[in-house]
């Protein structure tokens, strides 16, 4: 029987040692990824020095990785600058299509960025260039004693998770149909970095959120594991948008984030390959 959770649904370091990547990284991350022969995806000759700035919204489970990737490249490009607005994917759509200025979309997932091809934004066809799964986070001690999913639909859990229209709960409900567990949260976010906050705070008892966030978190939670996360992998696509202001700048990054350099820094952050 249907829940209205699940009718909500149907209805609608990280890593400081490895945030600081040479400039010697500029001709190994100037280029397309091999096989890419978008426009999107493809910056200016390596003659042509890049120069300027651009917006990049991403979502909020890319943080640290982007924000760590923005330094690198603005390292790598002297006369460069990225600026980032981070939030849940589907919040970023909406002002995207309502028409925010940006440069770059990376998305968490492929749903929300067909809403922005649908929509005429994307400078071309999105490039797969992460993958992420859930796990659940708890305080430090595990004081609720959470051991498995099933756990978090228990009354006495206090259980966060992300609304079903960001990609995070989108998994979440995957999970939640594949297990036959359903859970009643005391709140559902409009971000992962909102669920991560209540748990880390010691308002929840557990959250639901990616591997990545649990590793760039620190101490400051604990992660239960998570097998049945397997039933919900998030592709992040990312794309240069129609309307940016710096389109060679745009692209560049795109190839930067697709690059050695670039997967070097999301592998290590704990994101999958797509």
């Amino acid at each position: 029987m249907k829940t209205p959770r699940f009718e909500k649904i149907l209805a609608a370091t990280l890593i400081t040692g490895a945030l600081v990547i040479g400039a010697s990284a500029c001709a190994s991350t100037d280029t397309a990824p091999s096989g890419t022969n978008d426009a999107s995806t493809t910056p200016a000759s390596t003659t042509e020095a890049l120069e300027g700035s651009i917006t990049v919204f991403a979502a909020a489970s890319l943080t640290k990785t982007f924000t760590a990737l923005g330094a690198a490249f603005e390292e790598a490009h002297p006369g460069t600058h990225v600026t980032f607005s981070f939030a849940g994917s589907s919040d970023l759509v909406t002002q995207l299509t309502e028409g925010a200025p940006a440069d770059v979309f990376a998305s968490a997932d492929e749903a929300n960025m067909a809403k922005v091809t649908t929509a005429d934004l994307a400078s071309g066809a999105p490039i797969d260039f992460a993958t992420n799964v859930l796990t659940i986070a708890v305080p430090p001690g595990n004081p609720a004693k959470v051991t498995s999913f099933a756990d978090l639909a228990s009354p006495d859990v206090k259980t966060v998770v992300c609304a079903p229209q960001v990609p995070c709960g989108t998994a979440t409900v995957k999970i939640e149909i594949a297990t036959g567990v359903t859970l009643t949260p005391v709140s559902e976010e409009s971000s992962v970095t909102d669920v991560l906050g209540k748990v880390s705070s010691g308002e929840a008892d557990a959250g639901l959120v990616y591997v990545t966030d649990v590793t760039s978190a620190g101490a400051s939670v604990e992660s239960v594991g998570l097998p049945e996360a397997s039933a919900a992998v998030n592709t992040y696509p990312i794309t240069a948008l129609t309307g940016s202001s710096n389109g060679a700048l745009a692209a560049a990054f795109v190839a930067f984030v697709m690059g050695p350099d670039g997967q070097k820094v999301l592998t290590i952050a704990g994101f999958g390959t797509p």
